[in-house]
């Protein structure tokens, strides 16, 4: 499945260094929120790029190289946070130092052809191959050139520095300066407004309220594998009709296309399980910053749609195995649409506070990341709101873009994005249990479809 083949290739590393920012600020250190440092694991993007035949016709591997080197310089003077480091303060808590230590650059080449790298398996190709690693700071990136004179950008961020939302704002604003455009959103690292600044009812934290802070460490033992799949525009329709039980567009009852997917996912992981006794356990990342209302120090109502930082909390939903199978689609879609309406300002101001009288024991990141004593079965983060799937440097846009995870944890995440080459289709990056995602292929094959280089047009 994937690409063209299946072959291996060989990458050379043929530079290595640190980009610095072009103007260097003023050091300061940057505290690190409750939200932050529940995140402590690295997450990166994948951007694949044809080769630009038509209109670039000097354009060469080395002048791209140095473009993005040129660019990346420049857009680091207002996201100075990503040329730091973390570092650990007197009282032992990290924090950020913004010291211009820089960001760490790798430039390789790949003898392999866009269209023959497989796509579909992001073990085989990509991570560890394509992509690049952090020694000291907190973003690392990696451009590899191909045969065919396409390259890929690849780029891995500590994730107490950012959320997605963050890189994607970082992502779009390096594009800009790439072609000489003014930043697309100047990032706001004000911590204070996410501090915990106010008692608040822990009733309001319904989702974690339940967890015990000293949760048992979960020992996983099984294979946790990367793939990409495309899910037609028409599929995603049928699984929203369905999931509404047919209601029209403008009835309260409609669910959304990342509901309706969930649920369904949710569902045939479930018919998947060995055991209809044991309990499912679904996460849906909530973005807070639509949801989240905070004040400036001069009492004004803050935007936090320029907030660089982790604004996320999960909307748990948990119910038996044999009751997940038995209830219709429509039903495990309301059960998480009201999960995710229950994640609003207060709480996520109560879940901030929960944090903070819980530190600074360790399960915390495992409640947040693996679920607790019940793990969960996945977690879900939309992408549908980035812009990583065309990024462009001046070259044209990306083909795709895609998050991924070259880690060993335990925690399973799913990630759906919108195709760059089909209008309503998505990109799924799927972190799950092998024998899971090969039932999907089985049971669902018209939903789960591999991506290929056929699809991308190669």
């Amino acid at each position: 499945m994937g690409g063209g083949g299946d072959g291996d290739f060989t990458v050379t590393i043929s530079r290595k260094g640190v980009v610095v920012a072009e103007s260097p600020p003023r050091e300061e250190r940057l505290r690190l929120s409750n939200l932050d440092l529940l995140l402590p694991v690295q997450v990166g993007v994948l951007l694949c790029y044809k080769n630009p035949r038509l209109g670039f016709p000097n354009l060469t591997f080395e002048s791209v190289v140095d473009g993005l080197k040129r660019s990346l310089a420049k857009a680091l003077v207002p996201y100075y946070a990503l040329a730091g480091e973390i570092v650990t303060n007197s009282l032992g808590d990290p924090e950020l130092l913004c010291n211009n230590y820089g960001v760490e650059f790798a430039q390789a080449y790949a003898d392999v052809e866009l269209k023959d790298l497989n796509f579909y398996d992001l073990d085989q190709h990509f991570i560890n191959k394509l992509t690049p690693t952090i020694d000291r700071g907190v973003l690392g990136v990696q451009v590899t050139g191909l045969k065919c004179g396409g390259w890929v950008v690849s780029i891995l961020v500590d994730h107490r520095v950012a959320d997605g939302y963050s890189i994607n704002m970082f992502l779009a604003s390096w594009a800009n300066m790439a072609q000489s455009k003014p930043i697309s959103t100047p990032p706001n690292f004000n911590r204070s407004l996410v501090s915990p600044s106010r008692s608040i009812d822990n009733s309001h934290v319904s989702l974690f309220s339940k967890l015990p802070p000293n949760a048992p460490k979960i020992i996983h033992t099984n294979q946790y594998v990367n793939r990409l799949y495309y899910v037609t525009a028409d599929q995603l329709y049928q699984l929203q009709a369905i999931a509404s039980n047919n209601s029209s567009n403008n009835d309260a009852s409609r669910r959304t296309k990342l509901e309706s997917f969930s649920a369904f996912l949710w569902k045939k992981i479930g018919e998947s399980s060995l055991s209809e006794d044991s309990t499912s356990k679904l996460g849906i990342f909530v973005d807070g910053r639509t949801r989240i209302c905070c004040k400036d120090e001069d009492g004004s109502i803050a935007s936090m749609n320029n907030y660089f930082g982790n604004l996320l909390t999960i909307a748990t939903s948990e119910i038996r195995v044999s009751e997940l199978n038995s209830q219709p689609l429509h039903s495990v879609a309301n059960a998480i649409h009201e999960k995710i309406t229950e994640a609003n300002n207060e709480h996520f101001l109560g879940f901030i506070e929960w944090v903070e009288r819980h530190r600074p024991d360790p399960s915390l990141t495992r409640l947040f990341l693996e679920g607790g004593a019940v793990a969960w079965t996945f977690s879900v983060s939309s992408g549908l709101r980035f812009s990583m799937g065309e990024v462009n440097f001046g070259w044209g846009g990306s083909i795709i873009g895609s998050c991924y995870f070259q880690h060993n944890g335990g925690y399973q995440y799913v990630m759906p994005m919108h195709s760059a080459v089909t209008n309503g289709d998505w990109i799924v990056y799927m972190r799950l249990l092998q024998q899971q995602l090969e039932f999907l292929e089985i049971e669902a094959p018209n939903v789960f479809r591999p991506l290929t280089s056929n699809y991308l047009g190669l």
